[in-house]
């Protein structure tokens, strides 16, 4: 498969945003011959390689009229860069056309390169160098209760011959989840090429993804891929958390997701930068990102430049994780038929859901009418909770109220363990067992 550049340049940077939120810089000044060559160097990129050549214009009068008025005097690379950003991403409408201030990968990209080295190697072992260290963005795994897998991917990076093994192996533990959750929240993007890999674990081989568009070049084509050692787990519940802070490559994956029904999508709308962009060293320590090219979807025909990608379900960012873990239980219930060992699974990981987006929160008087004795446990209130030890060797742990009537509760650190009180008995309930253990209240 050709691409139109090296797969880790095709989108943002590991771990950055659509319009990168300023820092101070801590090292390094520019002077006012500096800052004006800069200037030229920006304007000249821009006018040789965006996308939008309508645009252009008043992205350089806006840059122009800024430089008269002594905006960018400044200096902090840091403040220059985060002012700069703001002019030409405004002017363009263009959340991919934006400058960083990052010395090491500017000197990677502009140190000469040896004889048949690709153009960007430099700058590409510098990126290859942070993707290893983040295992490719691919940041953490987790089985959540009632066998609902769930991947946090903070990044898209790719690495050739490598980032592969790292998605197979995280694909592999995700086809063995009853339901699949995956949270981009945050994801400021990266490349085509690892969104690719990964939807092609949910998509029959073959079929077309994208079309990138770059003036006086022939279309590139994007289809999913036929090679996956991990295997396909079409049809598989799947569920995609996003935010405001997903941005580029992350909306291609998640806007695939929606367009070919593949799963729902869960949290926020997206930032709406679609555009493709590469990176231009501007002296001294610049990297400005200009867009190239723009994707076409083999679906809509069109893109989510502008607009971002919208949620299937709307909810608040830090609750999204748990919407989504209430529909993928309410969807497997559905499906588990007379299958009673699953439903009675599904149906104790739901009790958790619904305490976790609706706290239940009791009075003193009903949390002290609680506390006693009961055979070898013992319950205390003390801080305004219960606290539960079962044997003198157990550890105390927290009761946490389930319900509203006070009857059940959760132990902290504890998931395959609760707590029913029924009349003046004490019942413990381990997950998966038929009957609970049953202990009288002795005062």
């Amino acid at each position: 498969m050709k691409w139109l550049l090296p797969a880790i340049l095709l989108a943002l940077p590991a771990g950055a945003q659509l319009r990168p939120v300023p820092v101070h810089s801590a090292a390094g000044t520019l002077s006012p011959a500096q800052t004006d060559a800069a200037i030229e160097a920006i304007i000249a990129a821009i006018e040789r390689q965006y996308v939008f050549p309508d645009r252009v214009p008043a992205i350089v009068q806006a840059v122009r009229a800024a430089q008269a008025s002594g905006r960018y005097r400044t200096s902090d690379p840091a403040v220059f860069s985060a002012r700069l950003t703001e002019d030409i991403s405004r002017a363009g409408n263009d959340g991919h056309l934006y400058l960083q201030y990052d010395p090491q990968r500017f000197a990677a990209a502009s140190a000469p390169q040896s004889s048949g080295a690709p153009t960007e190697g430099g700058l590409d072992a510098v990126l290859a160098a942070r993707a290893r260290r983040t295992n490719y963005g691919l940041s953490e795994t987790r089985l959540l209760p009632g066998n609902i897998r769930y991947l946090r991917i903070s990044a898209f990076d790719w690495v050739e011959d490598e980032a592969g093994q790292a998605y197979d192996d995280a694909m592999r533990f995700l086809r063995g989840g009853d339901a699949v959750i995956i949270d981009i929240r945050g994801n400021g993007g990266g490349s085509h090429e690892a969104v690719r890999y990964a939807l092609s674990h949910f998509m029959p081989s073959g079929r077309l993804l994208m079309t990138f568009l770059e003036a006086g070049k022939e279309p590139e084509q994007s289809h999913t891929l036929s090679n996956l050692p991990a295997g396909r787990m079409i049809g598989k519940p799947l569920y995609v958390l996003i935010d405001g802070g997903v941005g580029s490559a992350a909306e291609d994956f998640a806007y695939s997701v929606q367009q070919f029904k593949l799963g729902r999508l869960v949290g926020g709308s997206t930032a709406g930068g679609a555009n493709n962009n590469r990176f231009v060293p501007i002296p001294p320590g610049f990297m400005l990102s200009v867009s190239f090219g723009r994707p076409v979807h083999a679906v809509s025909g069109g893109n989510w430049e502008g607009t971002g990608v919208a949620p299937d379900t709307r909810t608040p960012g830090p609750s999204a994780l748990d919407a989504a873990e209430r529909q993928a239980l309410d969807d497997l219930l559905a499906r588990a038929g007379s299958d009673d060992e699953r439903r009675a699974e599904y149906e104790w990981a739901q009790v958790g859901v619904e305490a976790r987006l609706q706290p239940v929160t009791l009075d003193a008087a009903a949390l002290r009418s609680r506390a006693g004795s009961y055979g070898d446990a013992v319950i205390a209130y003390r801080d305004g909770a219960l606290w539960l030890k079962t044997r003198p060797s157990a550890p105390v742990r927290r009761m946490v109220p389930l319900t509203p009537d006070g009857r059940l509760f959760a132990l902290e650190g504890h998931e395959m363990l609760r707590a029913r009180f029924a009349g003046r008995d004490l019942e413990m309930l381990w997950r998966g067992e038929p009957a609970p253990r049953v202990y009288p209240r002795s005062r």
